[in-house]
């Protein structure tokens, strides 16, 4: 696993900690504790699928799936690591 930088310059956890662990875990078939690592991971997978497919093939309400798993994703990693921040 890579090293966080700001954790270890800072002592504090960045928005994207724990998401190369999420990934492990949903490798290893443990998806809950994937979720409780990294809650938006099931947001990022969908909208990486739906940018690779909306390339490939013009999707015909693509726009709005990655609009709406966008900001999904954003408002689950700032949730999540303004939780990290207050524990």
């Amino acid at each position: 696993m890579l090293p966080c930088l700001n954790k270890r310059l800072f002592g504090l956890d960045c928005p994207g900690c724990g998401l190369q662990r999420s990934v492990l875990l949903l490798f290893k078939g443990e998806f809950v504790a994937a979720f409780h690592m990294y809650p938006a991971i099931f947001t990022l997978i969908p909208l990486m699928g739906i940018l690779i497919l909306n390339k490939l093939f013009t999707l015909k309400y693509g726009n709005l799936f990655i609009i709406g798993f966008s900001i999904s994703s954003v408002a689950l990693i700032l949730i999540n690591f303004l939780i990290k921040l207050l524990n």
